[in-house]
């Protein structure tokens, strides 16, 4: 099964083979990991089919706004007990829950995941990390002053390709980079007006504790839950957010990167509602030993995204898969598609082959041959999770990792609130240059 079947699947929680808890043989003696999920729909249930398919956890809690999705995966784990508050569960269930799994809307990771934290709670939470950039700084800070245990769902973090498109760059296979190209034809945007009216709240959703913080809003059929809200604003992170994540991860990783100097994203006016539907941002990095003086960064996406570019031509004629990075260096260019095909080297215009380097790699780092199962390979960053809650591992997208991803990606999502103007970030005060950018850094929280 590959990823887009498999996230398709899980849109329709019925139709995943989720495994029950107690479903895992495991010494009697051996310690289990109490876990709490807060939204078990979608993307939600497949990070409790990952995190339950662990043989020492056992799923005590599901909460959901949601009652539909919430008596779905019940029906899987019997013996959890449910909830549709997630503050009134961590409430009342503070001591019962060893690990908390925050798999909501954009808008609600942080004040799920800072309400967990707040208790000593260790957190698996969805990419991306928050919603806004100050969420994903007061994050970062709680987990370091409470020496928690996280991670950010971005699981592809953990496959193999990405593994060795990581050791390539960092052997200097094509030498200092320079810039990278990276891409997702989606479209997670909305270039529509904001609809008018309202429709009745079906019986089965909690509108106010879907809405959490964000602002009162009336309810309209099939324009927020459950799929939509990525493209909205006030929910979402359009498609940057999203695929951005995933495709970004590598490379910004790769590199070693922290945040950017500058970033502008050439899209349509923002209306306030929707993000637009086709995006460029582009970055300025301060450059690192991996890079050039500087380094660029350049994202597109939308339907036939990305444009064409002297970059991103390939050998032969060959197209472009349909996602993935560019990486370009002093010595030639790094292809690396999303997902699961290996990466691939371009020299003078011409495909080389890396079969000695990847053996390798291979061999130095322990990586073994290619995995190209989905199913198993998806399972490895949520079991590293339980495993470094156990004391046995240790996270490999901690949040002292993932907010500054994150801070990345909002950075380009808050520029297109300015179309076509750089704008000029310090990493220092967490402040632009640009004062009217900051209103974006943040915003009110609604009492609910």
């Amino acid at each position: 099964m590959n990823k887009r079947d498999f996230l398709k699947n899980a849109a329709a929680l019925s139709s995943l083979a989720l495994l029950p808890s107690g479903a895992w043989a495991f010494p009697t003696n051996a310690k289990r990991l109490r876990t709490a999920h807060i939204g078990v729909s979608g993307m939600g249930a497949a990070d409790l089919n990952s995190i339950s398919s662990h043989p020492l956890v056992e799923v005590r809690f599901l909460c959901d706004v949601d009652a539909k999705a919430l008596a779905a995966a019940k029906t899987l784990h019997p013996n959890a007990k449910v909830y549709s508050d997630y503050r009134k569960l961590l409430t009342e269930m503070n001591g019962e829950i060893d690990a908390v799994i925050v798999s909501t809307p954009d808008h609600t990771h942080a004040p799920a995941s800072l309400m967990a934290m707040k208790m000593d709670k260790p957190v698996y939470c969805q990419k991306p990390l928050t919603h806004h950039v100050t969420e994903a700084r007061a994050m970062r800070k709680l987990a370091e002053e409470k020496n928690l245990v996280t991670q950010m769902g971005i699981q592809v973090h953990s496959f193999y390709d990405y593994k060795l498109a990581t050791h390539l760059i960092q052997s200097g296979i094509i030498g200092k980079v320079s810039c990278v190209r990276a891409w997702s034809p989606k479209n997670w945007g909305y270039d529509g007006t904001e609809p008018k009216g309202s429709d009745p709240v079906p019986e089965h959703l909690d509108w106010n504790l879907w809405l959490g913080t964000s602002a009162k809003r009336p309810y309209k059929e099939g324009i927020y839950h459950p799929g939509n809200w990525r493209k909205l604003v006030d929910y979402g992170c359009g498609t940057l957010g999203d695929m951005g994540v995933h495709i970004f991860d590598t490379p910004y990783n790769a590199l070693e990167l922290d945040v950017p100097q500058t970033v502008t994203n050439n899209c349509r006016k923002p209306n306030g509602f929707g993000f637009p539907e086709h995006n460029t941002v582009t970055y300025e990095f301060p450059g690192t030993k991996q890079t050039t003086a500087t380094l660029k960064w350049v994202w597109y996406d939308g339907t036939e995204a990305p444009a064409s570019h002297e970059d991103l031509k390939l050998p032969n004629g060959d197209l472009l898969p349909d996602q993935g990075a560019v990486f370009i260096g002093e010595k030639g260019r790094l292809l690396l598609p999303h997902f699961m095909q290996l990466p691939r080297l371009i020299v003078d215009g011409t495909y080389k082959d890396i079969s000695e380097e990847i053996a390798t790699i291979q061999k130095t780092e322990q990586l073994g041959e290619p995995i190209r199962n989905y199913d198993t390979e998806e399972k490895k960053h949520y079991h590293q999770f339980v495993n470094a809650c156990l004391g046995q591992d240790e996270c490999s997208a901690p949040f002292s990792y993932a907010s500054r991803l994150t801070e990345t990606i909002l950075l380009g999502v808050i520029a297109g609130r300015f179309p076509n103007k750089t704008l000029h970030w310090d990493a220092k005060t967490a402040q632009f240059l640009e004062a009217e950018a900051n209103a974006f850094l943040a915003s009110e929280y609604r009492e609910f």
